[in-house]
């Protein structure tokens, strides 16, 4: 199945350019994603700087984050996400037992914090609102800072997911 938007074709002006160089340098590609995306610079723009801020400055530790965009992927059926994620996952130490748990929803396999986060993302992700009974739990073990940054994290790439399945990009 191909994207539903086609890939944009190069930057023919030195911004578009601009873009697509720090795009690449900060992915190491344009991979399918951004070459939809790239049909709307400033979406891309603001995508980029957006993930980026919530992949690489936020204090949530990478296996939390990668967990959590690992069980999005899964919930949301979104394939590409969840393979584009296995390197990232793996470099942060997930292993390939807790990927397969991700996937499965074998929730043994799980510390305690790390089955509170999936609780909270698949609450996000298939429920939007969450009880405060489980916010309360959430709170104990983040403080203000990193509640933000989880819940960012839950959302942004939930987004993400809902763009890639609508445009159907694999």
């Amino acid at each position: 199945m191909s994207a539903r938007i086609a890939p944009a074709p190069p930057a023919q002006d030195p911004e578009g350019r601009a873009l697509e160089q720090r795009i690449s340098a900060a992915r190491g590609e344009i991979n399918a994603l951004y070459a939809v995306l790239l049909n709307s610079p400033p979406v891309a723009h603001g995508w980029e700087q957006m993930l980026t801020a919530i992949r690489q400055k936020t204090g949530i530790p990478a296996h939390l984050r990668e967990l959590v965009i690992l069980r999005i992927a899964v919930l949301n059926r979104v394939e590409y996400e969840f393979n584009s994620h296995v390197p990232y996952a793996r470099a942060a130490g997930v292993s390939e037992a807790k990927m397969a748990a991700v996937r499965s929803g074998d929730r043994p396999a799980f510390n305690d914090l790390e089955n509170l986060v999936l609780d909270y993302t698949e609450v996000m992700t298939r429920e939007i609102h969450v009880p405060d009974a489980l916010f309360a739990r959430i709170a104990a073990a983040f403080d203000s800072k990193a509640r933000v940054e989880l819940t960012a994290t839950v959302a942004a790439y939930n987004m993400v997911s809902r763009f890639l399945a609508a445009l159907q990009i694999t």
